[in-house]
């Protein structure tokens, strides 16, 4: 039984009201929360209205996929800045049965090439040039995949799944902080025209919070797509709209093209799995490179004594702060030179498999030393050939990305992450929505002295990613145990890992794990979560090497968790404390 802690009432019957009623909602800064319970089933995401709305679904007798599709549909409308229709998503679902890594990721127009990105003399563009306007926007995958992932999986008829988004499309919701916040310091949105007219008022500020704001142009679109399909997106209007707003930005056209956006198909993979311990921990394959990395941080790991060192008052020690930044170099070292869409670029030695083999992982591990390594080196994968070289990635790699997961009443679970890139992607909207600068996700350069970089932009290429959901099985019983995500864009990895640990390591139910202080390394500086370190932790750091860096860590977790409270099986959400989401379910 894992532990549920402070946050468990004596009388499990009424642990619902109790927890729900002291949980606050966190608008932004950080904000404790204590986690819900529900017996059957449950969806956890960023905002309490598109929760609301997989939880109507779910009520109904949807299956996870349908609470899915209702959640991202309105997360478009109340979270634009994160996700939406014009983005792309990796899921990885459960059916009680199998396990399927399904890819909505973006692809390439086909007339780009690896100078996408690059001045005439091949330099790189800055990172403002590479984002604002139409060159940064691929193909959305979003939709397609939900249709695939539906049809395989969905209980409730599709066209029922847009009435809760069409109606706060059409009714208004209420300006949260968050939305304000992120409005107020956005310097690109207001040069759309669109977009200036939905999300500023007179004067060009942003709307206030509570502002009742309507979008009656993605009340229109999701009526369409309701009513035929994703195909009324991918062709059609919708499509056509796409490309002539991406193709006549005025200072930064794009390539993508309505074929382009005709033709895109999104991809049923097998998901990244290997055994942790007592469990089975399942992630998302390439083009994502999450479920690679942290299969290897869990696998490096495993060589060491965890539970020696959980956390003392809810933050962790010098000792684990060193060890998860170490391994966390080694992995994002491998990461930065192999990780690609392997439909274009193979992975070293036998895939996959060399890239977690435990023989492979535990020769990683023994680099990690009493002193930090500073920058790791990539290994070198068992099979991989001598003549095997890749240059190093410098994509440009943005947190502005939402994870939402479901649990359903029929034995399915899912985690899905769902990403527009930057705060709100290309900052170009069409039809009610925002358009995604997922391109910006491939390397900028396209070889170093080492050779070609993997992750170059390449025609229908994918761009790697590093979401990370991911869903864990207690290898005894095969039962679904946890599933969890994160935003946060190359930080995305570390943020599970630590929530990993923290459950399958130190007894910290999934509300407690997300609450743990981030930090780690992505094979840079060691990073830690301002304020929430002592000074002397810093210094200890300082201390055996580590070049630490504290800012903001705007993680945006969203777990469900299953937990036993005297003897009652019971599912238990956590929220980050960071984002405004909850969970709820019965």
């Amino acid at each position: 039984m894992l532990a549920l802690g402070a946050t468990v009432a004596a009388n499990p019957s009424a642990l619902a009201q109790d927890v729900l009623q002291r949980a606050p909602e966190a608008a932004s800064g950080y904000q404790d929360k204590a986690g819900w319970p529900a017996r059957t089933f449950m969806v956890a995401a960023a905002n309490p209205l598109a929760v609301d709305a997989g939880y109507a679904i779910l009520k109904q007798g949807g299956s996870a996929i349908d609470a899915a599709i209702a959640t991202q549909l309105v997360l478009t409308l109340v979270e634009p800045q994160s996700s939406g229709i014009g983005g792309g998503a990796f899921l990885v679902h459960y059916d009680g049965r199998k396990t399927q890594a399904f890819d909505g990721r973006e692809t390439a127009p086909s007339k780009a090439d690896e100078r996408l990105f690059q001045r005439p003399d091949g330099s790189p563009l800055s990172r403002t040039e590479g984002i604002v306007g139409g060159r940064s926007t691929g193909a959305p995958g979003v939709l397609r995949m939900l249709e695939l992932a539906h049809k395989e999986h969905g209980r409730l008829p599709w066209k029922a799944l847009f009435a809760p988004a069409i109606r706060l499309s059409e009714e208004g919701f209420a300006v949260s902080p968050r939305l304000h916040a992120l409005l107020s310091g956005e310097r690109h949105l207001r040069k759309d025209p669109e977009a200036a007219r939905y999300f500023y008022g007179n004067g060009g500020q942003p709307w206030p919070v509570g502002h009742i704001l309507k979008n009656p142009a993605l009340a229109r679109t999701l009526r369409e797509i309701a009513a035929g399909g994703a195909d009324a997106f991918y062709q059609g209007r919708i499509a056509r709209d796409i490309a002539a707003k991406v193709a006549g930005h005025p200072s930064n056209p794009g390539l993508l093209s309505a074929a382009d956006i005709a033709g895109y198909r999104p991809k049923v993979r097998t998901p990244v799995c290997s055994d942790y311990r007592a469990y089975t921990v399942c992630g998302m394959p390439p083009p994502s490179s999450g479920g690679i990395a942290v299969a290897q941080m869990l696998g490096m790991f495993e060589t060491f004594d965890m539970r020696a060192l959980a956390p003392m008052n809810g933050v962790p020690g010098v000792e684990a702060l060193h060890l998860f930044s170490e391994v966390g170099r080694l992995a994002y070292a491998d990461r930065n030179r192999y990780a690609a869409d392997t439909d274009f670029v193979p992975l070293p030695g036998k895939g996959v498999p060399s890239l977690i083999d435990k023989t492979y992982l535990a020769t990683r591990a023994r680099l990690v030393g009493a002193r930090s390594m500073g920058e790791a080196p990539a290994g070198k994968p068992p099979g991989m050939e001598v003549a095997w070289h890749w240059g190093k990635d410098n994509a440009i790699e943005t947190p502005s990305t939402s994870h939402l997961s479901v649990v359903d009443g029929y034995g399915m679970g899912l985690a899905m992450t769902t990403t527009v890139e930057d705060a709100f992607g290309s900052r170009q909207m069409v039809d009610g929505f925002i358009l995604n600068n997922q391109l910006t996700d491939f390397s900028f350069a396209s070889r170093d002295a080492d050779g070609p970089i993997a992750n170059r932009v390449e025609a229908g290429k994918r761009p790697r990613s590093a979401m990370s959901p991911t869903i864990v099985f207690d290898r005894k019983s095969g039962k679904l145990v946890l599933a969890v995500g994160s935003p946060g864009g190359p930080a995305i990895i570390n943020y599970v890992a630590k929530v990993l640990v923290g459950t399958l390591d130190w007894g910290l139910n999934v509300q407690q794990a997300v609450n743990l202080p981030n930090f780690g390394s992505r094979n840079g500086p060691t990073e830690l979560e301002a304020g929430r370190f002592p000074a002397a932790t810093v210094e200890a750091l300082k201390a055996r090497g580590h070049a630490v860096r504290q800012g903001e860590q705007t993680s945006g977790l969203h777990g469900i968790q299953r937990i036993e409270v005297h003897g009652v099986p019971l599912w238990y959400g956590g929220a980050d404390p960071r984002r405004e989401g909850v969970a709820r379910g019965d």
